[in-house]
């Protein structure tokens, strides 16, 4: 079941801190709950992309974004994401949650995720993602712009337009093997 409870305190807890711009970087301090993790008493890898989510949205309420996104109709729609993995995260463990936007092409908004502890990365995100209003998609500088905010961005990473270059050659629809039937 989706954390509603945790997610309403999260934008709560995001009124309180200082604004930040665009490009700054959001830091938020959490737990791994017993109901976050797996049968391995880790953080379960699904429940992660859930908490890089409450990540998000902290950052769009420090960059003052929510309220013009929800009185402009506005949503974002994930469109991809690469994730790696490294360190486990046990139950009870405290760690830190990093969210930055990096970016944006002609088509999407990358932001960049990651889970530390102390100075170890335990897992990092890379997400693109449109903006949309009324069924329609926004491109990023009409939304920016929308938005009362600089359409400037800066340089995508070189491993961000790799990424990019990589998942392109990806065939869409995937490719289907055999169907077994029992």
């Amino acid at each position: 079941m989706y954390p509603y409870i945790r997610s309403i305190h999260a934008l709560i807890r995001a009124r309180s801190m200082p604004k930040m711009g665009p490009f700054g970087t959001h830091v938020s301090h959490h737990r791994a709950w017993p109901w976050d993790t797996d049968m391995f008493g880790e953080l379960n890898n699904g429940r992660i992309l859930t908490l890089f989510e409450f990540g998000r949205w902290q950052t769009t309420v420090r960059m003052g974004y929510l309220k013009r996104l929800l009185k402009g109709g506005y949503s974002f729609a994930v469109a991809g994401i690469s994730i790696r993995y490294r360190k486990r995260i046990p139950t009870f463990q405290r760690y830190r949650m990093q969210t930055r936007m990096l970016g944006y092409d002609g088509r999407f908004f990358y932001v960049e995720q990651s889970m530390w502890q102390g100075e170890t990365c335990m897992n990092q995100m890379v997400m693109r993602a449109a903006t949309r209003q009324g069924g329609k998609t926004i491109l990023p500088p009409d939304f920016l712009a929308a938005m009362g905010l600089p359409v400037e961005a800066p340089e995508l990473p070189h491993w961000v337009q790799a990424w990019i270059e990589a998942d392109g050659t990806r065939p869409w629809p995937p490719e289907q093997g055999p169907v077994l039937t029992n």
